[in-house]
Order: structure tokens, then sequence, then C-alpha cells
């Protein structure tokens, strides 16, 4: 069991905490939290049993504390995961790794020079929708995959967060958001790609903000909030891919990988269930097909307990900054290509991961013998 400082209080804390002292207690222990905002950290403190509040440096100069586990907004994740890295603590971010891939390889090297564990969100692609559907692939239901299409599209989130302006600045927008979670499962589905060319706009040069507590604040939009891009894999496959905070409605699917033998009705990667739908050559309906995991409900920290798994087993983990590295050139490439008109070869590669057994009880993980 290794013992996890968590740094960062704020909205999407709540399901780690939950989990990790419940859900996954067997791998996780919650030593410490900090939030820059001390009443969070208090409340979470109480709320979940922590018994430590700490400041970073604290928890950096604490013995006990095997982890960090990085949960602040995506500007911090970089320099956080750099120091802690530099303190000789194994780290787990929230997406996305680093708001550019310059700094997600430096983030990437530091640890592999320490002997350091680095992983990275988004894990749901270890939950039972994208695991079916990657499991369907390795079987051979669709043949060889040819193509694929990924949409994200909706109209921003300034309708409900409390404090949406991190969305509309530099390292922010629909693809740096929510393309980890679309992407990571195409690279898990898919392999790794190889060249990306995309084009970017934005519909609007500010938002206002119609959730509580800041309803009617103005907010500068300086990032595009529309990408359209196409991802080339070295397997031979063609993904399309819409990132968007202009739509206000569409019927368009999730994710759909299309083979040479069938399709794949992806559920939503931002989530760990879902249904997952096949439909094979010569097929006019698409039918449910039954998951294989019982991780199907929110199991946010699911990649920081395998991540456990990984260094008992002297193994790379799943979740791994590796892989957060190669999605996260993509969405560097995607974006760049929307400023040069151009296509960008990219040169990383995500790391090699194990296969999981899920034929296992909620709350454990084991690896395939």
């Amino acid at each position: 069991m290794i013992k996890v400082g968590v740094l960062g209080c704020g909205n999407i804390s709540g399901i780690y905490f939950k989990n990790l002292t419940t859900v996954f207690s067997s791998f996780v222990s919650v030593y410490a939290c900090s939030d820059l905002d001390g009443e969070k950290s208090r409340a979470a403190a109480e709320k979940y049993g922590i018994e430590h509040i700490m400041t970073l440096d604290e928890m950096l100069a604490c013995p006990e504390i095997d982890l960090i586990l990085n949960l602040t907004t995506p500007g911090g994740h970089y320099p956080l995961t750099k120091k802690a890295l530099e303190a000789g603590k194994h780290v787990y971010s929230e997406k996305p790794l680093a708001l550019e891939y310059t700094q997600g390889k430096e983030l990437c090297e530091i640890a592999e020079k320490n002997g350091l564990y680095l992983g990275c969100a988004p894990d749901t692609f270890l939950g039972a929708g994208i695991q079916t559907c990657a499991e369907l692939i390795k079987r051979g239901e669709i043949g060889t995959p040819v193509s694929a299409t990924a949409f994200m599209m909706c109209h921003g989130h300034e309708s409900w967060h409390p404090s949406p302006e991190f969305y509309y600045d530099v390292g922010g927008g629909p693809l740096l958001d929510m393309g980890p979670y679309y992407i990571t499962a195409l690279v898990k589905l898919l392999g790794r790609a190889k060249s990306v060319f995309s084009y970017g706009t934005k519909a609007f040069e500010e938002r206002i903000i119609t959730s509580k507590p800041k309803y009617g604040q103005r907010i500068p939009v300086k990032v595009n909030t529309h990408t359209a891009g196409l991802i080339s894999f070295e397997n031979g496959a063609t993904a399309s891919i819409i990132m968007s905070f202009d739509v206000w409605k569409h019927r368009l699917t999730n994710i759909e990988v299309h083979g040479t033998k069938g399709s794949i009705g992806v559920p939503d990667p931002n989530g760990f269930g879902g249904k997952v739908r096949l439909a094979k050559e010569f097929c006019q309906e698409f039918e449910l097909i039954e998951l294989i995991s019982p991780y199907q409900e929110n199991s946010r920290g699911i990649g920081l307990a395998e991540t456990e798994l990984a260094m008992r087993e002297k193994r790379p983990s799943n979740a791994s900054g590796r892989l957060a590295l190669h999605v996260l050139e993509i969405m560097d490439a995607l974006d760049r290509s929307a400023k040069s008109g151009e296509q960008v070869i990219l040169e990383s590669s995500p790391a090699a991961s194990a296969d999981m057994d899920w034929s296992v009880s909620l709350g454990e993980l084991k690896t395939k013998a």
C-alpha cells in the first residue's frame, strides 16, 4: 500500500477522496491533503477522515508520503509535478499531463531518470466500457480497424462550473479539457498515432458565466473553442475528431470504431461504464454487448490503484506518464496544425501496458497470468 498526499481539494477531488478511502483502500492510504483555500482542505479532511493537512513543501519533506496526487487546475500540473518528482516523490496527476508537449516530455524524463512512477488521468479507459471495446477489437470481432469518429460537442462549462474561467484561458479549451478522454480511448483502441491535421476556430470572443457564485461575469476567450481534426494511426486507421464548446445540440455519437468486418459503438469515454454496441458484417442493427468488468460506475482513482499494483509487480503502469505524453503530443499537434495549416508528424509513443484480468470483484485489481 502507498501513502498519498493529495494536492488540490477542488471540484474533482471529491470522487477521488471517496474512492481512494473506500473502493481502493487496499491499494492507497490518503495520508494528507492540501489546498490554497484552507477551508477546502479542512472540509475534505473532516469528511473523508484524513489525519493530516499539509502544505506542498511539508508533503515533499514528509518521509511517510510516497506519492503526490496532483489535482490542481491544469496550469499547476507541470510546475507542481516537476517539483514533486525532483523531491523524489512518485506522482499521479489529473489530466492533462502539462500544457505543452515539451513540458510533458521533461516530466517523463525526470521521472525515468530518478526511477519514479509518473501516472496521469484519465483512467476512464480502465473502466468496463472501453475495456470491453478493446477486448472486442482484440478478438477480431470487427476485423482490421479502418476508421473511427470521436465527437465531444457542447456549449461550454460556464453554465454549471463554479469557476469556469480556466476553461477559456491558455491551456484550456475543449481540446485540452475533454480531448484527453477521447484521444486516450482512441489510442487504447487503435494504438500509436503517427500524424495529425486540423482546423480550429472560436465562435465567441467572450463568455458570460451563468452559474453561481459568479453569475453575470464575463470571460475573455483566449483559445480555440472548436477543433476539427484527423488523426492517422500507425496501424493504418484514421480517426475524425471534433472537440467543441460552440455547439448547442447534436445527435452524433461519442466514439465509433469501424473495421473490415463490423463496427463498435463506444460509450462516453468520460465515464467508466455505458452501453457497448457491436454490429458485425451484414448486420442491419447494433446489438448490446455485456460489459466484462465490475468497474462500471465512477471509478476515478483506479489508475492510481493500478499504479500501486504496478509498483509491486515492478512493471510500467497502465495510466502511465508515457501514455499521457503521447495524448498530450496529439493535442498539442492538433493545436499547432490548426495554427499552421500543415500536417504534424508525431514522435512519441505510449508505453507498453499490462493486460488486466477483469474477473475480479469491485475493489480488486489483477493482471492476467
